[in-house]
């Protein structure tokens, strides 16, 4: 044998379908392609669009197939990667490098020995205790098999209203795609707004927002009770009751690590999986990838818990491939997120002012309104800007902005700033493209710059 060839992994099992496992099974296989490359998924999908899952609620995009980009024939045959799929990992033996695994279609169980072990296997919905029962009209969104079960009920249901716990991302994506069928919608949050991690003043839009479109918003409630029997149809927030067809469960998502626990591998103080650079666990033949880790920020120089498919994927390829020989590291991370509520777009990248504040950053925030395309055309619109800078070294710590589509490229800008430590106030000198229909002629960003000298 090639003594080159000898240096990579004969056997890489990779543990989790979504975005993370494929892209690292399928790195592995170009990195070491003599190696025998096996993905294990519990579910009956691999490679799914999860952030899309809205859009194929409401209808936006009509056929939900265009979400799941392969199946396993697909990527055995374009990848060279064996997919196993309702397949459930049920434990890691570290020591003799093997694995336990359920084959969830008959019940059988079966081993397979690894050289090289990589986990994807993500996150879970967070769930509250009281709905945690055999409920048929209780939901959660995070997999393409949530949506079909949330799909057949709609359908067969012809449910009209619906009560939806927590006002973050999923809950207000969700929110719009309800209402696009014409259901009626109660959007229910612990905090006094919505969108509780954003920037005060983006809260206060964002309830703007769903006062204009006719959400049912109830926030700052103390105590929630739920009437069932096989099926919830009452919600009690503080004394007032919510007559509901169904309810979803929009808390967010935590990392899926029971896998990782009971193998003994280091976790980190969000409960996420610990990993190096180089995305190698605690064991030195498994590596992790995806929303079950935890990544380092740019900014705060402290591990996170940063669930993002774009970061899933991206580290997916540097673990997948490390495990086969490769010697790949990743870079400190800046969150870069963007939702669609509505008519309207909210970005955000780095620290909020409050984030910024907690990891001990002195900040000066400046705040700035501006048209996104030059006033006199009809279309012109609102968009509202803000940005975080650490008093003593004048670098953007982070920034929102609440506006057009526009405002995906502001945070694209912003992010690009912080990866290269430049200052805020070059914002101020950025010569910014105009033309009446799409550009205003003082670019918002400008503005911020300016407002950032001022603030010296």
């Amino acid at each position: 044998m090639n003594k080159m060839l000898e240096l990579y992994p004969r056997n890489i099992i990779v543990i989790g379908g979504n975005a993370a496992g494929p892209a690292a099974a399928a790195k592995a296989k170009r990195v070491a392609p003599n190696a025998n490359v096996t993905l294990i998924e519990s579910s009956e999908f691999i490679s799914t669009g999860t952030c899309e899952i809205p859009y194929v609620l409401s209808g936006e995009i009509q056929d939900i197939q265009k979400i799941i980009f392969y199946d396993s024939q697909k990527f055995k045959e374009e990848k060279g990667v064996d997919v196993l799929l309702k397949n459930f990992v049920e434990t890691i033996d570290r020591k003799n490098k093997t694995i336990r695994v359920k084959n969830l279609n008959d019940g059988n169980n079966y081993q397979l020995n690894y050289d090289k072990l990589i986990l994807s296997t993500g996150s879970k919905a967070k769930v509250l205790h009281e709905l945690e029962g055999n409920f048929n009209n209780v939901f959660s969104l995070k997999s393409v098999t949530d949506l079909i079960r949330l799909q057949k009920f709609i359908q067969v249901e012809n449910p009209k209203t619906a009560v939806l716990i927590g006002a973050g991302y999923i809950g207000l994506e969700v929110s719009e795609a309800l209402m696009n069928l014409g259901i009626a919608v109660t959007l229910i949050e612990k905090k006094s707004l919505p969108f509780p991690s954003a920037e005060t003043e983006i809260q206060s839009l964002i309830r703007n927002e769903l006062d204009r479109v006719g959400v049912n918003f109830i926030g700052g409630f103390s105590k929630i009770n739920f009437f069932d029997e096989n099926k919830l149809t009452k919600v009690v927030v503080d004394g007032r009751i919510i007559e509901s067809d169904f309810v979803i469960q929009c808390l967010g998502f935590t990392p899926n690590i029971h896998l990782a626990v009971s193998s003994g591998l280091s976790i980190g103080n969000y409960s996420g999986v610990v990993t190096d650079y180089k995305l190698k666990t605690s064991d030195p033949n498994i590596y992790a990838a995806g929303d079950l880790i935890e990544v380092m920020n740019k900014i705060t120089k402290k591990k996170e818990f940063l669930p993002i498919a774009t970061i899933a994927h991206q580290f997916g390829h540097i673990a997948g491939a490390n495990a086969a020989g490769a010697n790949e590291f990743y870079n400190p991370v800046v969150k870069n997120v963007a939702v669609k509520i509505f008519n309207n777009t909210y970005t955000n990248v780095g620290l909020t002012k409050t984030e910024a504040e907690n990891n001990g950053f002195s900040v000066v925030s400046s705040s700035a309104i501006s048209n996104h395309i030059i006033k006199v055309m009809p279309s012109s619109r609102k968009v509202f800007g803000k940005i975080n800078v650490d008093k003593n070294t004048g670098k953007i710590l982070g920034a929102s902005f609440w506006g057009g589509d526009e405002v995906v490229g502001f945070a694209d800008l912003i992010s690009l700033m912080i990866m290269n430590d430049i200052s805020a106030e070059k914002l101020s000198s950025v010569y910014y493209n105009y033309t009446p229909p799409k550009s205003p002629f003082v670019n918002l960003l400008s503005l911020l710059g300016r407002k950032v000298k001022e603030a010296k």
